[in-house]
């Protein structure tokens, strides 16, 4: 069966679920608005982002799941990144990173290594060694535990003509410090009371 873009790419639509459009927000008014990732705008216009809504809650089931979208994008050329929304599992920011380590043990298992990449996001990401509360960490907080699926030919292709790549990350925790905690906590309070 063939299987056109439209289909398979969320859209904005009424059965659309409240993670999705909540995320979707999300990357408008930070990932976008202040280019935290260079390269997702484009993707977010031309519709080739799949967001995949999760109700997995156990590990065992959710890289199942995982391994079944990496398999899903692979098979699907016009998608370029897939989303995997988690909507009531992995609100642990400590569970969740074990999941994230399971996933890259199970890329590597499965053959996917060199293809994809995961990349986290997470309602409570905090990196290491910075204090819970420190605005570094709202470039990695999303309204509802994901994990991205990254092409990693697709990376690197976008990274070989973008104008030193490696600077990103401290640019984007250099203008977190400048917005300041308060204004990411608003933002997310707005989705969240928005998308409830």
């Amino acid at each position: 069966m063939s299987i056109n873009k439209t289909n398979i790419v969320n859209i904005e639509s009424a059965d659309i679920s409240t993670e999705i459009k909540a995320t979707k927000q999300w990357l408008k008014e930070v990932i976008i608005a202040l280019n935290f990732c260079p390269f997702a705008k484009k993707e977010f216009v031309n519709n080739t982002i799949y967001y995949h809504h999760s109700s997995a809650d156990q590990v065992k089931a959710a890289l199942h799941e995982l391994i079944e979208q990496c398999r899903y994008l692979q098979a699907h050329d016009e998608i370029e990144t897939t989303l995997i929304i988690y909507s009531d599992g992995f609100r642990s920011f400590e569970r969740y990173l074990d999941l994230v380590d399971y996933g890259n043990d199970l890329l590597v298992e499965s053959g996917f290594e060199g293809g994809f990449q995961l990349a986290s996001m997470h309602p409570e990401y905090c990196f290491e060694g910075e204090d819970y509360d420190d605005s570094s960490n709202f470039t990695n907080r999303s309204p509802y535990p994901i994990i991205h699926i990254i092409r990693e030919a697709s990376m690197a292709r976008v990274l070989s003509v973008y104008n030193e790549p490696e600077k990103i990350p401290e640019n984007n925790i250099a203008l977190a410090n400048e917005k300041g905690t308060n204004f990411f906590q608003e933002i997310l309070q707005r989705i969240h009371s928005k998308h409830s």
